[in-house]
């Protein structure tokens, strides 16, 4: 498919997700614009390694099921830091960020939804987070400045955007000297089948667009980054079955930890 044709897609996808406001991204539909199929949100994100703490720390409607990981494990926030959410959808990765670098940090969280972007910044209101922002951008031309931010988060996002490759080169160039890289996403473990990577619904699915662990260390190194890691992560298989039941996707992706630092 083209570029545009995928964004469009994608757009209608979590806009419909972001006005169910109980849907997962990867659920079954007749389509990946169709109707959204109700979740256990909280079930969800569990599985993903969110903790009840976490859950209870958010506001109602900012998790809305969404996700293959916890990158908040591998991010190490700290006090005053900067933060952007690579794809923030309703803000949930940014409130929990907003806890860990507090009243003298900034979160920034970046979604090409109108929908999602509507839905964040009403949660954020409610709770009057004040240090936590949502801009809209796509991914590939992130609307931060240079060295910006002290850590980039994103959770199985990126595997949505067609050009992947620019979005590492544009999280290095919003990144600080010596900021890094806490993202949760899917890879591909092995050749799709025909008729998985014909379906539609499985770009926006999480499906489809998952590369491969040595494409997205060649990409990170050709961007700029140093002391690259991907940890795959067998135990999100239960996850990933879910997100089309009885199609063995989990055969095929797996959600995985990226760690990356760009040098000081």
């Amino acid at each position: 498919m083209e570029t545009a044709d995928i964004k469009t897609l994608v757009r209608a996808r979590y806009g419909n997700i972001a006005q169910a406001d109980n849907a997962a991204c990867c659920a079954p539909a007749a389509s990946c614009c169709g109707p959204a199929v109700s979740v256990d949100a909280r079930g969800k994100a569990r599985q993903m390694g969110y903790s009840d703490a976490d859950l209870a720390a958010i506001p109602d409607g900012a998790n809305l099921g969404l996700g293959c990981g916890n990158p908040q494990i591998i991010a190490a926030l700290q006090p005053g830091e900067t933060v952007l959410d690579l794809g923030s959808g309703a803000g949930f990765d940014c409130f929990l960020a907003a806890r860990q670098v507090g009243p003298t940090g900034q979160v920034i969280g970046v979604d090409m939804t109108h929908e999602m972007l509507a839905k964040a910044r009403d949660n954020a209101s409610r709770i009057g987070a004040t240090q936590v922002e949502f801009r809209l951008g796509e991914l590939e031309h992130l609307p931060v400045a240079d060295n910006t931010a002290d850590v980039a988060l994103s959770n199985c996002v990126i595997n949505l955007v067609p050009d992947k490759q620019q979005v590492f080169r544009e999280a290095f160039r919003a990144l600080k000297p010596g900021g890094r890289l806490a993202i949760s996403d899917v890879v591909n473990t092995a050749p799709l089948s025909d008729d998985l990577k014909g379906d539609t619904a499985l770009i926006c699915g999480c499906v489809v667009g998952a590369p491969q662990v040595d494409q997205l260390e060649t990409w990170l190194a050709a961007a700029g980054f140093e002391q690259i890691k991907v940890t795959i992560k067998p135990e999100s298989r239960e996850l990933i079955a879910t997100w089309a039941p009885g199609r063995n996707v989990e055969d095929y992706v797996v959600s995985a930890s990226i760690e990356a630092r760009k040098p000081r």
